[in-house]
């Protein structure tokens, strides 16, 4: 007895990043059910579907295809269950998917996610840098001044940083955060879920020193450490304070501080006071 077919529309479906024994059973169940499925590369895509022993039609989709082949893939999920996959991962995060996902919706077609396999949390997990908090960048501009301003840029954010990159640029990126954002703490991530794996961490000289002399392969996930914590002695507080007490009341005044500094609540409201009778 065959499998019930599905209702019609999109299913976002995550793919292994590496390992195909990654795929979930959902995954599976939706790649054997549905009546086609819009993929990055066929080939790759082909290999999956094999190994999960289906057959079904694939159609090529990325930020390359037409608007009328977008519009015709939405059409058909009127009547028609369409998968959508990239090559590794969940589409969309630094993968095709965007438009075709924001039209469907905007056409009243139903819209599915099944979550999966995701380089940036892996690496993440892998690394042991702070992951209370984190930004994922995409991948870093090719071009050294661009490369160097959004470093700058996203240098400020109190997170762990998060890009995708090519294993031919890595030793530009790691000399760029080394020169821009020295001091940090670093990652590399490559290979993850497969045979090679590897997270590699350090400072970026010294990862940069290791992989000028051990060419990287593979696909690669870059990981920078937040900014230290800076360390605020009493002149910082009551710098900060005396500018404050000008526009605020003294709790909330050292409410700020506390924030900022970290220092002690009760003992900045009583300086506070003091420094407001002065």
């Amino acid at each position: 007895m065959s499998e019930p077919s599905l209702s019609p529309g999109l299913y976002i479906v995550a793919t292994p990043i590496g390992n195909l024994g990654d795929i979930t059973m959902r995954a599976a169940d939706v790649l054997a059910r549905c009546d086609g499925i819009a993929c990055e590369d066929t080939r790759v895509t082909q290999k999956l579907i094999r190994h999960l022993g289906v057959s079904k039609p694939l159609w090529r989709y990325d930020d390359h295809s037409a608007p009328n082949d977008r519009a015709r893939l939405i059409a058909s999920m009127q009547d028609r269950a369409v998968a959508l996959v990239s090559d590794a991962g969940m589409p969309l995060v630094s993968d095709p998917g965007f438009r075709l996902v924001r039209e469907a919706r905007e056409a009243g077609v139903p819209v599915t996610v099944l979550p999966g396999a995701n380089a940036p949390l892996t690496a993440l997990a892998l690394s042991g840098l702070p992951n209370d908090r984190f930004l994922f960048a995409g991948f870093l501009p090719p071009k050294e001044k661009a490369r160097a301003d959004v470093l700058e840029e996203l240098g400020r954010v109190q997170s762990t940083l998060i890009f995708f990159e090519t294993a031919p640029r890595l030793a530009k990126s790691l000399a760029a955060i080394a020169k821009v954002l020295p001091g940090r703490e670093a990652a590399v991530a490559r290979e993850l879920t497969k045979m090679f794996e590897e997270c590699r961490s350090g400072s970026p000289e010294d990862l940069l020193a290791h992989y000028e002399a051990h060419p990287p392969k593979g696909e690669i996930v870059l990981l920078v450490g937040p900014p230290p914590e800076q360390e605020h002695d009493a002149d910082d507080a009551d710098a900060m304070m005396r500018e404050l007490l000008e526009i605020e009341k003294p709790s909330q005044a050292a409410a700020q501080v506390a924030k900022v500094t970290g220092l002690d609540r009760k003992a900045l409201y009583a300086r506070a006071m003091e420094l407001k009778s002065q």
